[in-house]
């Protein structure tokens, strides 16, 4: 299938709703250097730099929903803890994720505490308990999942092996997702996959599969034998194989045996890669997509990510511009990513040519916008525009915007005969993008003054410019959606 074909999926990914029920975690990322080694024993002492803090697990997979544009509610368990206080802390940060959390004093929140230096992994300390949780506590995870089955399209359940996924739990989750006729997605980590009977999807690693099936797993032929085993015995309609570098496998029944080579360039980490896939496909299907296409989004997805450092998220526009790469002959899309878009900019500067920047939410586009375009493009020789993403979207103007989401915006831009380029980006301001375009003019419209354009120091200290553009008057799309609301 081509990546055309996979795009109207993407553009549908704002309008889905996922519940994920499982094991939430903080993960805590310790950066720093190592000069020399103890003198107390033989090993290295490293000068902290410095420390962040990131959803994991099961939050983890809601996050790359959230960031895929999706609204997702996270039904897990913390503890009455510190690192409950901070895991909470990060939520808001993506106000697409309802958190559903259930708090139990007599266990901690999980907490992964990862130590790098100069750039690499040298140990991990984890605070956690695994034993199953109480009945009590299985009780109210249940009941938060029936009051999420409602609304949701598709439930994941991810299981870290840290208590709230156990027997009992993953089995009634199933039955009532089955009697509410909602497709799950589950990401295994007990070795018997009989706990996860009746589930649409289960997605283990190579090494989770060769440990359920109790067999060395060294070819493609060994990986499909296994895995159709568990299809067979009806524990699952599909069995999805994430192989690392080598990509993935979709096993299914009536004989579906799919082997997808990876996309990825180059991987730097494969921290919560996992949590990528099982996140895409949740949407693709969500969204209508055949398991196909859903895979066929996810092994994308996870290409992307494996090239970042950390627990690192995908957009939809990243990739967008991965299925469908710019080329000034054959695609008119012009989406693309931050890196492309670079490679671009320093093209152009080698042809001698300006470059202008713009950025916005736009949402519905208007005559507003086209004017600020156009005077955007006149003002150079090339446009560029920076495209806010989703979840971007929902933290400026509220939970209820954008009124389409991203890939549909950054398709009607890239049609607009002014724009040569569309970067979508995650952040509340496009500074990254300008510090990295470092574009000639910086564009915003005038209802802005010169110290309220973010970038601007940026780009007037490099010798560029600012445009405080016209503004059309009688445009605005949060007027319009109200009038649309009101009629």
């Amino acid at each position: 299938m081509t990546g055309s074909a996979l795009l109207p999926l993407l553009d549908k990914f704002h309008a889905a709703r996922i519940v994920v029920v499982g094991d939430v975690m903080l993960d805590r990322f310790v950066y720093g250097t190592v000069e020399r080694i103890s003198p107390e024993a033989p090993i290295p002492v490293m000068n902290v730099e410095k420390s962040v803090d990131m959803p994991g697990g099961a939050a983890n997979v809601a996050r790359n929903i959230a960031t895929l544009g999706a609204r997702v509610t996270l039904v897990g368990v913390v503890g009455d803890d510190s690192t409950a206080t901070a895991f909470r802390a990060l939520l808001p940060a993506c106000p697409t994720i309802e958190p559903r959390l259930i708090v139990d004093r007599l266990r901690p929140t999980s907490l992964k505490t990862r130590y790098v230096a100069d750039g690499q992994q040298i140990m991990r300390a984890d605070n956690e308990s695994r034993s199953s949780v109480s009945m009590e506590i299985q009780r109210l995870i249940l009941h938060e999942l029936d009051r999420s089955l409602v609304d949701a399209d598709v439930v994941v359940l991810s299981d870290y092996a840290k208590g709230a996924l156990c027997e009992n739990v993953a089995h009634s989750a199933i039955d009532r997702c089955r009697k509410a006729r909602k497709t799950i997605v589950v990401d295994p980590k007990s070795d018997d996959f009989s706990k996860y009977r009746g589930a649409t999807v289960i997605t283990p690693n190579r090494g989770e599969l060769q440990q359920a099936s109790k067999r060395v797993i060294e070819s493609q032929s060994d990986l499909a034998e296994a895995g159709l085993t568990f299809v067979d015995q009806g524990i699952c309609d599909v069995l999805v194989v994430t192989r690392g570098k080598d990509g993935m496998s979709v096993l299914g029944k009536d004989g579906l045996v799919q082997h997808l080579p990876t996309t990825a360039r180059q991987v730097f980490d494969v921290s919560g890669a996992g949590d990528t896939v099982v996140a895409a496909i949740g949407l693709g299907l969500a969204v209508g997509g055949e398991i196909m296409e859903a895979c066929a989004l996810a092994n994308v997805a996870a290409g992307i990510v494996v090239g970042k450092r950390g627990t690192a998220g995908v957009s939809t526009g990243e990739i967008a511009a991965t299925l469908k790469p710019w080329d000034r002959r054959a695609n008119p899309l012009k989406i693309l990513t931050l890196e492309s878009a670079i490679e671009l900019a320093r093209s152009w500067r080698e042809e001698g040519k300006q470059i202008a920047f713009a950025n916005g939410c736009f949402d519905l586009l208007h005559p507003g916008h086209i004017s600020l375009l156009d005077q955007a493009r006149d003002s150079a020789d090339r446009l560029i525009v920076g495209l806010n993403a989703d979840l971007s979207v929902r933290r400026l103007k509220g939970p209820d915007r954008p009124v389409q989401g991203e890939i549909a915006r950054a398709t009607v831009l890239a049609a607009v005969k002014a724009v040569d380029a569309v970067v979508i980006f995650a952040e509340d301001t496009p500074i990254r993008l300008i510090e990295a375009l470092e574009p000639d003019v910086l564009v915003k419209g005038s209802d802005y003054t010169l110290d309220t354009v973010v970038g601007a120091d940026f780009v007037l200290q490099r010798g560029g410019r600012v445009l405080l553009a016209d503004v059309l008057t009688g445009h605005s799309t949060t007027n319009t959606v109200k009038k649309v609301a009101n009629s």
